[in-house]
């Protein structure tokens, strides 16, 4: 038996059907005349028209009932009754109906407003039936995820948020002091921890809030997001390529199956991930740019304030137009692989038979989606990786223990992130990743 209060909930009426139940919610709106008031009701798992009939109650509640208003608290109590009229296909005849609070002058209402005014609003905006879809969407994902690594042997091993050195950059360190040692920096990424817990452990993952000082106002871009790394040692590039692509398919298979109802309140084109199944295509990185400058897809830079075109050149960094340009032509994720490695970061491992790359992959989304994963082999040389700390110009004594990791049992090893954000916004078909995590932090914006 349950120690909790025996309440029910919404998405399980159809248990239910001829029995009495009580539900607690919200008032999502309500309309009536006469002795018949019909409350839409919300509760967190679903909607449910609740029927109030003035002679099934006492005088005091169907009053009441005639008060509420958008968002006021209430228990109705009542009989579960099929109805195919109703949302869900269940509505509950009131019996009983109690007010916790009744919300007055709630100030999102069925009218539009505008991105600011909702941004504002956000820890109410959440309430809206498109932003609970997406949080329902977005926590199906984070279960997948955990399924996946804790169903394939892998061990969730925690990396510190606060980090003495960066990972991927200076340039985008969010800096705070630290006591009387100097400063410390919010994490880039928990991979070089990672690293070493895959030492100990062989197949491991992190899990948790990742920050990027980034001047960037993009519909993709997020100062605070939350990523998922996992780390394996013995594992090449391809292994790496291969674990992505069984992750990714995994997560939309996963959610295509548990998040139906929620896709269709988001008018979400589920056929387009249907076809979201293993092989995705590949791409070396300069095929990529071959077929860029096939296709006439230009690098465009501005000089003297002017938009200046030329042909992709080999070497330089894929921006949206070149990813969603290449993506046009493909239905399902495609991985670029092989990048230039002056521009991959320093423990990238250099391709043995082409030194001129990294062998780095990056997994790009369909639909606009953007690169959704980031990955490589980690250089597992201690020399060459001396020689990257000190070609970045990386305080190397910071740098010593992750150093240690090269010259105690060094093997072959491989990961990536994937940013939760960028996979909810991709399965949503969400417009903005302000809109796929609870209280978006931009550089403009750190309230509510």
């Amino acid at each position: 038996m349950s120690r909790y209060k025996e309440y029910q909930y919404i998405e399980d009426l159809g248990k239910y059907v001829g029995q009495t139940v009580t539900l607690n919610g919200w008032v999502y709106n309500t309309r009536g005349k006469g002795k018949l008031q019909f409350v839409i009701l919300r509760d967190g798992t679903g909607i449910a028209q609740c029927v109030v009939f003035k002679d099934n109650l006492s005088e005091e509640g169907f009053e009441r009932a005639k008060s509420l208003t958008q968002e006021s608290s209430i228990k109705v109590t009542g009989v579960v009754v099929a109805s195919d009229k109703a949302p869900g296909g269940f509505e509950v005849d009131v019996r009983e109906l109690e007010i916790y609070q009744l919300s007055m002058d709630y100030p999102i209402t069925p009218k539009d407003h505008g991105d600011a005014f909702l941004l504002e609003n956000r820890h109410l905006w959440l309430r809206s039936s498109r932003q609970h879809a997406i949080m329902r969407v977005r926590a199906a994902i984070v279960k997948a995820v955990r399924d996946f690594f804790d169903g394939n042997g892998f061990k969730l091993m925690d990396s510190p948020i606060l980090t003495p050195n960066a990972c991927e950059g200076t340039s985008t360190l969010f800096e705070t002091k630290y006591f009387d040692l100097g400063n410390a920096y919010l994490s880039q990424s928990g991979q070089l921890y990672a690293e070493a817990s895959a030492m100990a452990l062989g197949k491991v993952y992190t899990f948790g809030p990742v920050f990027r000082a980034e001047q960037s106002k993009t519909r993709k871009h997020l100062t605070e997001f939350w990523m998922v790394e996992p780390e394996m040692a013995f594992f090449d590039l391809n292994d790496d390529m291969d674990l992505a692509e069984d992750m990714v398919e995994y997560i939309v298979q996963y959610t295509l199956k548990t998040c139906r109802k929620e896709l269709e309140v988001l008018e979400r084109d589920i056929s387009k991930l249907e076809c979201i199944k293993r092989p995705f295509y590949r791409m070396s990185y300069t095929d990529a740019v071959g077929w860029l400058n096939d296709n006439n897809i230009p690098l465009i830079k501005k000089i003297d304030n002017k938009d200046v075109e030329s042909p992709f050149p080999w070497g330089e960094d894929f921006g949206s137009t070149q990813e969603e340009a290449i993506m046009e032509q493909f239905d399902k994720p495609c991985i670029i692989h092989r990048y230039p490695a002056e521009i991959k970061t320093f423990y990238m491992k250099r391709d043995p038979e082409n030194p001129k790359v990294a062998l780095a992959m990056d997994m790009l989304g369909p639909e606009k989606a953007g690169e959704l994963i980031g990955g490589s082999q980690r250089e597992d040389n201690f020399d060459w990786l001396l020689e990257r700390i000190k070609h970045e110009e990386l305080p190397e004594a910071e740098f010593q223990w992750y150093l240690d990791l090269r010259k105690y049992g060094s093997v072959p090893h491989s990961g990536f992130g994937l940013g939760i954000e960028r996979m909810v916004k991709w399965i949503t078909g969400a417009k903005h990743i302000r809109e796929v995590i609870p209280m978006p932090r931009m550089i403009t914006r750190i309230v509510p």
